[in-house]
């Protein structure tokens, strides 16, 4: 990877020291496969001598490739100090497979220099089931990359020209707040509903590119009520927030599937804020279109948490909490 025109190089060097030949050997990989992958994939040199793992080039990209060196020798040790001695060896990155036969190498997204993958099998699950089906459900709590990874896909589906369009969406409820007390005109009101959105967006491609790309409406963000009565072709549409839906507004939504479209339904059925005690669409379509051929719902859980790494134990608390 080369850095873009106008950005500043910053040489650096990282040294990541290992424990023993058997550490160094399962890391590396077959023939030193994983280190030829990260110099590949992050514009960086490798060396190795005397139990380190010497990485030089570009700051950023040294440090993206320090993390990734170091997610290796967490798997190695399965993760857990007890299990310490026993290393595993991990299998050669470009070899990675599902049990349905993608490659990593398909499942990985690179935006403004750093790589964007999946963390955990579920995620892996969850990406490879968006590019084999044509439409995708993902359940989960807070935090475990479901629009993240959604946005991600999306975005590189629109830059290979797989789609012409991406359309991001998320029904206008109030989680406690009252929206006709927020100062402004609709736009106003509604911008912070949609806010999220355009922080995925802003995480993967240039601020400048963002907004061109929203001026000539090739991306557009908008509350879900402006989806009724269009049909979307040639186009990666994401609902996020699915669970706020309604019935009628999930069936609405799913029937805006036009030619040559991908749809992916995001939510979480733990924080409905429908008012009124009305039944979520994201909750219902479970039973719905789990039968339906090209239809795919997947699930994630706290194991799957990316964020701050107390957010899985603020779940798991509110999991056992009894009132």
């Amino acid at each position: 990877m080369g850095n873009r025109m106008g950005t500043k190089f910053e040489p650096a060097k990282k040294i990541l020291k290992l424990n023993s030949d058997q550490e160094a050997n399962a890391l590396f990989g077959t023939l030193d496969e994983n280190l030829r992958f990260a110099e590949e994939q992050f514009g960086i040199k490798i060396s190795a001598a005397n139990h380190r793992l010497i990485i030089t080039g570009d700051k950023k990209q040294v440090d993206l490739a320090l993390e990734f060196f170091q997610e290796k020798l967490s798997e190695i040790h399965g993760g857990e100090s007890e299990e310490s001695k026993k290393l595993k060896p991990v299998q050669p990155v470009k070899q990675q497979h599902s049990e349905a036969g993608t490659s990593l190498d398909n499942i990985q997204f690179h935006h403004k220099g750093k790589l964007i993958r999946p963390k955990s099998q579920h995620q892996f699950d969850y990406v490879e089931s968006i590019i084999k089906n044509d439409v995708v459900i993902s359940i989960g709590p807070a935090g475990t990359g479901k629009t993240y990874l959604a946005v991600a896909q999306a975005v590189d589906f629109l830059k290979k020209r797989k789609v012409g369009k991406l359309i991001l969406t998320r029904p206008a409820v109030e989680a406690g707040e009252n929206l006709g007390f927020l100062p402004g005109d609709l736009y106003a009101k509604i911008n912070p509903y949609l806010r999220p959105l355009y922080d995925a967006l802003y995480d993967m491609m240039e601020h400048e590119d963002v907004a061109m790309y929203l001026e000539r409406g090739i991306i557009e963000v908008a509350p879900l009520a402006y989806m009724r009565g269009r049909t979307l072709n040639d186009a990666f549409i994401i609902l996020d927030e699915g669970q706020n839906t309604t019935h009628d507004q999930m069936k609405m939504f799913l029937t805006r599937l036009g030619v040559g479209s991908k749809l992916v339904i995001t939510g979480d059925i733990t924080q409905i804020d429908l008012p009124g005690g009305k039944k979520s669409g994201l909750v219902e379509i479970q039973k719905i279109l789990k039968n339906i051929k090209g239809i795919d719902i997947t699930y994630l859980t706290e194991s799957d948490v990316v964020r701050h790494t107390l957010v899985k134990d603020i779940i798991r608390a509110y999991d056992r909490y009894v009132p």
